[in-house]
């Protein structure tokens, strides 16, 4: 165990900051392995730089219903932070003009954020193809949530959700008490109105996160058997599973820590390295845009608040367009979790 990580292990410490992540992970390069940017070098991909910039995710908040365990950001009840009118206008602004297709919604639970649906409605008038991610239990959570189906059927948003496993065990395990019920109940609610069933044109789709220190299963069979599972128990159908590995951020750098698995565990990403998945990784054709309004190369960096590099803008009401596209993407040991295996993204798995 490295001196960091034997220090965090003796004192049972949180790592609230983004310095003390930042510091793990950068003490992980001092453990004989080879550092992100080696494995770059090695396939002549570093610096690291975008190729486009397709797809806005943009975090509209940390509040949540939920407290995952696995959860990178942090997420739950008690977070203030939530973005605003005047920043998603600042949002809707730098959209404009630009050939952006895609605007992902996250949080936290983005549903919870006030202004959520005149959001939803504006970035639909600019012709935008909107994702949320959607836990699903914030459907039932409260009345005022209930009509979210027909919401997102009306504004033809696609929905990506979290399911941990097609059994209530381990989604209630690493969700909460009573989460995969809800699920499965929210899931219902999207199919009735047309949501993952053919010639609807309206998305479905499930997000798998392992529960511990290891790398997701074959996503085309993890899909088989969710769709055999959830259709013969539940009637539920959806369109794709997306098999996405856990980075080590926040919540799960914490639990690999508490549990001693960090260093065998970043091993085992380090040793999994594949050339073509480093080609495909998400932060190439997006930003992420977090909910005060800052610039991120993508989720992860976010959360370990990590603000473009260089003359690229920092801040969402300064976008530019070139220079996000010129930027040169920042890097760490985190990013190992990106090229994995088969690689892994906001949308699962980047090879097949």
């Amino acid at each position: 165990m490295g001196l960091a990580t034997k220090s965090l292990k003796k004192t049972n410490h949180w790592l609230s900051t983004p310095e003390e992540q930042i510091k793990v992970l950068s003490d992980h390069q001092k453990i004989d392995v080879p550092s992100f940017e080696q494995k770059l070098e090695e396939i002549n991909l570093f610096p690291l730089k975008p190729v486009g910039v397709d797809v806005f995710q943009i975090n509209v908040g940390k509040m949540c219903n939920q407290v995952c365990k696995h959860c990178h950001v942090d997420a739950g009840p008690d977070r203030k932070e939530i973005m605003t009118r005047e920043t998603m206008q600042q949002c809707l602004d730098a959209l404009k003009g630009i050939d952006v297709s895609t605007v992902d919604l996250t949080g936290g639970a983005p549903e919870m954020n006030p202004d959520f649906r005149w959001f939803v409605e504006e970035l639909s008038n600019l012709g935008k193809q909107i994702i949320v991610r959607c836990n699903l239990t914030i459907i039932l959570a409260n009345p005022k949530y209930n009509d979210l189906p027909e919401f997102f059927r009306k504004h033809k948003v696609n929905v990506v959700s979290s399911l941990p496993s097609f059994t209530a065990r381990r989604t209630n395990a690493q969700r909460g008490e009573g989460v995969f019920e809800k699920s499965i109940k929210a899931l219902q609610m999207l199919n009735e109105v047309g949501y993952g069933k053919e010639g609807t044109g309206l998305k479905l789709d499930l997000v798998y996160n392992p529960s511990g220190a290891y790398l997701p299963d074959d996503q085309i069979v993890l899909e088989q058997e969710y769709k055999k599972k959830l259709s013969e128990t539940f009637g539920v159908v959806f369109n794709s599973l997306f098999a996405i590995t856990n980075l080590p951020v926040s919540r799960f750098l914490d639990y690999l820590i508490r549990t001693e698995n960090y260093e065998g565990y970043m091993s085992e990403l380090v040793n999994a390295f594949n050339p073509m998945a480093a080609t495909g990784v998400m932060c190439r054709n997006m930003v992420s845009v977090g909910w005060d309004g800052y610039l991120y190369d993508c989720d992860f960096n976010q959360m370990l608040e990590l603000k473009l590099a260089g003359d690229a803008p920092k801040h969402v009401s300064d976008f530019d367009y070139t220079k996000v596209k010129d930027r040169e993407i920042i890097i760490n040991q985190h990013c190992f979790g990106c090229t994995a295996g088969a690689g892994s993204s906001c949308g699962g798995t980047t090879i097949n």
